[in-house]
């Protein structure tokens, strides 16, 4: 689908804000064989070619030593860390090797994003058998690359090591720019939900992926590898956001973060929602609810923030609810009701 054919809504604010960089190149010439092959350190050789030179911008050491070194012009550093697991995350039958870069970068970028900061720069960790084939590894790698170019991030550095199966870690750092972090536990009572991304894109996709199908393509994408739009926690901190987070588990999953942390009470308001022909599509072939994918479906890594009542809302952003003083323990209602079932995805559940 092209953009002009997509409806417009909140949900696809993201399709107007990312502009897409140019692929970048897999560096697929003599990357024939395994990892095996290449060896330790032949395959870091490999993942970090073309990387940052020493001595430019945020770099200060690039790939090759210890450690890399960056700048932290702030004197803060945002840092963040997220792991995926084959089979848990994603899938290679589902996914190409720079979709998962793509997807492993934006986990922890998103979360830089949540805090007002700019992402900088990446670390990764790679842990693999030795007969995963080098040009899978490789592409991998130029995946992560694109999506961090997307943020205005580099890839520094990382570690590979042996393992049964794959196992992806990666670590991001971020400027905050003399802001005061956006912490989950700023929300006051009286304080407007606002929403900038999109939700329900990566349930929808995996639901259709689980099913066998590789159609409607932009639902079945959005699973493959997110959307974020990392310059909207920069606009969402400067206009004064009193908390803020990325959207991984589920709205209703990280809206009760926030009320957890603040104590207070938030109430997702559904009314008015425009839910994409795609989705709507999808839906009704499985006798499902849209609204359950944009309510409890993650990994689309929206950011969810709350703004003083009166506030005009950064661009990106769309107002989706209220917080208010918790009688008890915080709750997160929607359409001032308590929701039945799953509220988000949990690790250990």
């Amino acid at each position: 689908a092209t953009v002009a054919a997509l409806p417009t809504s909140v949900w696809m604010s993201t399709y107007a804000c990312t502009v897409m960089p140019a692929r970048l190149a897999p560096m697929t010439s003599d990357s024939g064989g395994t990892v095996e092959d290449l060896g330790e350190f032949g395959l870091i050789d490999r993942l970090t070619a073309g990387g940052p030179v020493s001595g430019t911008g945020v770099v200060i050491v690039g790939p090759g030593d210890d450690t890399a070194v960056v700048a932290a012009p702030d004197g803060r550093v945002a840092i963040t860390c997220d792991v995926l697991v084959e089979g848990v995350h994603f899938r290679r039958d589902w996914s190409t090797p720079i979709d998962v870069g793509r997807k492993a970068a934006a986990a922890s970028l998103a979360d830089v994003a949540a805090m007002g900061a700019v992402p900088t720069s990446l670390v990764v960790g790679l842990g693999t058998a030795g007969e995963l084939p080098a040009a899978w590894a490789i592409s991998w790698a130029a995946g992560v690359r694109e999506e961090a170019a997307l943020a205005g991030a580099v890839l520094v550095g990382g570690d590979v090591v042996q393992a049964p199966q794959i196992v992806i870690s990666v670590t991001a750092l971020g400027d905050l720019g003399g802001r005061e972090p956006v912490l989950r536990s700023g929300a006051r009572p009286g304080d407007v939900l606002a929403i900038a991304g999109r939700i329900g894109w990566s349930a929808a996709g995996l639901a259709l992926l689980s099913r066998g199908f590789r159609s409607p393509k932009v639902l079945v994408d959005a699973h493959r590898f997110p959307q974020p739009d990392y310059a909207a926690g920069v606009r969402a901190a400067e206009a004064g956001a009193s908390s803020m987070i990325d959207i991984s588990d589920g709205l209703l999953a990280d809206a009760g973060h926030v009320a957890s942390a603040s104590g207070v009470d938030i109430d997702v308001q559904t009314t008015g929602w425009v839910i994409p022909e795609q989705m709507q599509a999808a839906a009704a072939a499985y006798n499902v609810d849209p609204r359950e994918w944009m309510l409890t479906g993650g990994e689309d890594h929206a950011l969810l923030a709350t703004f003083p009542a009166g506030a005009a809302l950064p661009e990106g952003f769309t107002a989706i609810g209220a917080v208010t003083a918790a009688a008890g323990d915080p709750v997160v209602t929607v359409d001032g009701s308590a929701h039945a079932g799953p509220t988000g995805h949990r690790h250990f559940a």
